[in-house]
């Protein structure tokens, strides 16, 4: 590897000499540049972008944790961050976690031990001390998808909301017995789904049956749970998942069960994934601006890493309900589908 010493020995002048020339931060005579940029050329020096960093303070590089990669939901979010951080400058080291604490709490260890300006965490939610003690260390930080009370930067959407908008829908078109696909309600953002879900039947006066509640760890598909229930003969006109791929097995499991979608039963999301037009049918679901979140996730930390002192700011991002053909109107009040 060719090092500044060895640009210093071509050009016939110090390392400090190369180090200021290079840094255009103290004048060099117009000679001694020249000859100094041309051994640069020559030998195809490329400067140590981290020991510079580390010099000045910085490093130019942030970090992105996420649960779960292969979970549709993050790529569209990391996307976001990694547009916006490199149209700032910035580079992007990516963490993935598996839902594993213990790796989420590594992770943010040695991104610390990389010296990264901040630090975006989509938290598994299942522990906060690690975030408690990032926030006490100082390092510039944004929380994504899952908040942390008031007190550290996040960007979320309202959970509770979003499967109140899914399961109103359901309501208004004259569904009442709803199955609810939902995951670990110790977890607030499933906890939050199950609330919005519970809410919509409330306001309508139908008792949320819990026999209709199918509760699935997220390494678990609810293929076979929706499958089971439905060969039982239990009576549902619909199934509310929380998330878009949840959707998608519901759909296949209602199928192989021998029932139509929306005929026999009609099925709705939340996420709006990119896949979900192109379903048979295509799905309804509710839209979170999945790749608008990662880019204001960037947009925030990048500020606070260049001196913003302002509060900690919750940014809670709109939803859309999305109407399409996996569900029938049981109603005399049509509403149109697209």
């Amino acid at each position: 590897m060719v090092t500044i010493k060895d640009v210093a020995k071509k050009a016939g002048v110090s390392s400090s000499t190369v180090s200021r020339a290079l840094s255009g931060k103290i004048p060099v005579d117009e000679k001694t540049k020249e000859r100094v940029l041309a051994a640069v050329k020559e030998l195809n020096y490329q400067p140590n972008a981290l020991a510079k960093g580390l010099k000045e303070g910085v490093t130019g590089t942030i970090g992105l944790i996420v649960p779960n990669i292969c979970n549709p939901v993050f790529p569209l979010v990391s996307r976001g961050v990694e547009d916006t951080a490199r149209k700032h400058g910035y580079t992007l080291i990516l963490c993935n976690t598996d839902e594993d604490i213990n790796i989420e709490k590594e992770c943010i260890q040695k991104l610390r031990k990389q010296w990264v300006d901040g630090i975006i965490l989509a938290a598994s939610g299942r522990d906060d001390s690690h975030i408690n003690e990032l926030k006490a260390s100082g390092l510039p930080m944004v929380l994504l998808i899952r908040k942390l009370g008031d007190e550290v930067d996040a960007v979320v959407i309202d959970n509770k909301k979003a499967a109140y908008q899914a399961v109103r829908y359901l309501v208004d078109t004259g569904h009442q017995r709803i199955i609810a696909v939902i995951g670990d309600t110790t977890l607030p953002l499933y906890s939050e789904r199950f609330q919005g879900y519970c809410q919509a039947l409330e306001e309508a006066g139908i008792v949320p049956d819990p026999s209709l509640v199918i509760k699935v760890p997220d390494n678990e598909s609810c293929y076979d749970a929706i499958y089971r229930l439905i060969k039982k003969g239990v009576k549902a006109d619909a199934v509310f998942a929380l998330s878009d791929p949840r959707a998608l097995e519901a759909m296949r499991a209602v199928k192989d069960a021998g029932l139509r979608i929306p005929q026999d039963i009609s099925v709705v999301g939340i996420d709006n994934l990119q896949f979900t037009p192109f379903l048979d049918p295509p799905l309804t679901t509710v839209s979170q601006p999945l790749y608008q979140m990662g880019e204001a996730a960037a947009e925030r930390l990048i500020s606070i890493i260049k001196g913003d002192k302002s509060p900690p700011y919750i940014n809670v991002m709109e939803t859309r309900l999305i109407i399409r053909k996996s569900v029938e109107c049981r109603t005399s009040n049509k509403i149109m589908q697209l």
